[in-house]
């Protein structure tokens, strides 16, 4: 909920309503609940990923222009990763428009191969197109560019999941 601070006006009289709007509720918008988001999932070459019944869900708390963010992609056994290249460069939509200059920042990802129940730590930049969007997920391996896609960094099936986080200056 936060807003601009009000104007205030000398000798004006103070009501308990407004003192209410101008502080209390302000202050308590720093521990209100999280909002919840669904990001889209898209690809910027060849065909789009498809959920199928996979599940997407996030949410994200904004307090004045800073946005606090975590998904996850659940796999479900009709999810599709797209198609079309050899990587995808798979990007998330963002709960809110990034502030203009923003791009290339770090999001973190973690990606859970659940067959071979084997952890995957991982990097995304925030970009500014789309309205917003995390791009080119990459391991966190230095000796490693690849992007993640559908067969990066394993084989994507049922019971797979992808989590990401990550904070940012939205642009309003």
């Amino acid at each position: 909920m936060t807003s601009a601070p009000r104007t205030w006006v000398v000798g004006e009289v103070v009501e308990a309503a407004t003192m209410n709007a101008e502080i209390r509720d302000q202050f308590n918008s720093f521990f209100g609940a999280w909002t919840l988001w669904t990001p889209t999932w898209i690809a910027d070459g060849g065909t789009n990923p498809t959920l199928g019944n996979g599940t997407l869900v996030g949410r994200y708390m904004k307090v004045g222009r800073t946005v606090d963010w975590v998904m996850q992609l659940n796999w479900g056994s009709t999810t599709a990763a797209g198609g079309g290249g050899a990587s995808e460069n798979w990007m998330f939509t963002l709960p809110a428009t990034p502030a203009t200059g923003f791009s290339f920042r770090i999001a973190s990802f973690d990606a859970l191969d659940s067959s071979a129940s084997l952890h995957y730590g991982g990097r995304g930049l925030y970009s500014t197109v789309n309205g917003g969007v995390v791009r080119s997920l990459i391991s966190d391996r230095a000796d490693t560019t690849t992007i993640w896609d559908s067969v990066a960094p394993f084989v994507w099936a049922a019971g797979d999941v992808l989590y990401g986080s990550g904070r940012y200056e939205a642009a309003s």
